[in-house]
């Protein structure tokens, strides 16, 4: 049987580059933000660390040569993990998915077509769980019913309170994510750039489905409005209150809500 971590407790990196700063990192459970100026090296420490998990394989064998990870408990082999990262740009392989009946023109787009196939899975997950509940006839079976269904309505209440401005809903009568807007129905390819973004990261969240998780996100922030960012580290622990944050930013905003004293500058991690 897979042992999962629950966290990360520390990364070790010999060399960033070329036999060059050697880094060790002390996580905390929760909330670790990286912080410094450009090209001292925030996303080449996450791009290493995914790059290995990536691999696939038990770990701690498939990390990439250099890069160390301890992690809780100790004698796990496996990281649930997730990877957000900031720019919405063109996709490269649009043949790859011109075929598909939907208009998919960035890679944010097809992030989220992605996402809608594990929403769906994770419904099914949910609704079998509801009703074995139900069916075992505990007299807190109807409690124990509502609490395996309250994830996804407050990931729903979340979104369309973020959307409030523009007068988008999601359609909760839907089994995949689509918003309505002034009596017309809108699928998540189409909204902005920050819409989409903040759309993806909180339903990766959800679906993670509250287990011990991971979440690298590379300057998540780029193009969130100023008030999401602020708020971005406390709905996603919201949603999963077992998730672990491992991020890199160049947004005040995104620590405003006192998560100042989880910030790490490169330098400090760093020994030349």
């Amino acid at each position: 049987m897979q042992k999962y971590a629950d966290y990360i407790e520390e990364i070790e990196i010999d060399s960033l580059w070329s036999g060059k700063k050697h880094i060790k990192w002390q996580l905390d459970r929760k909330v670790n933000v990286l912080s410094g100026i450009n090209g001292v090296g925030k996303s080449t420490i996450l791009n290493k660390v995914v790059k290995g998990l990536m691999q696939g394989g038990e770990f701690p064998s498939h990390l990439i040569k250099g890069v160390h990870l301890k992690v809780s408990p100790a004698d796990a082999r496996w990281i649930r993990y997730d990877i957000i990262r900031s720019f919405d740009r063109p996709l490269l392989n649009l043949e790859a998915v011109s075929k598909l009946d939907f208009n998919l023109v960035t890679e944010l787009d097809w992030q989220l077509f992605q996402l809608q196939r594990k929403y769906l899975d994770y419904q099914v997950n949910i609704g079998n769980r509801i009703i074995n509940t139900l069916q075992g006839g505990s007299p807190d079976a109807a409690e124990k019913a509502h609490r395996l269904s309250a994830p996804k309505r407050r990931f729903q209440d979340i979104i369309d309170d973020l959307f409030t401005e523009t007068g988008k809903t999601i359609i909760r009568t839907e089994n995949e994510i689509r918003f309505s807007q002034i009596g017309e129905s809108l699928m998540p390819y189409q909204l902005s750039s920050g819409e989409k973004q903040i759309l993806a990261i909180l339903l990766t969240v959800l679906v993670e489905d509250s287990l011990p998780y991971v979440l690298f996100m590379d300057e998540p922030e780029v193009s969130l409005h100023i008030d999401w960012q602020k708020r971005l580290i406390d709905l996603i622990l919201e949603l999963n209150p077992n998730v672990q944050i491992i991020l890199t930013t160049h947004s005040p905003a995104v620590i405003m809500n006192g998560w100042l004293d989880h910030v790490t500058e490169v330098s400090d991690i760093t020994d030349n």
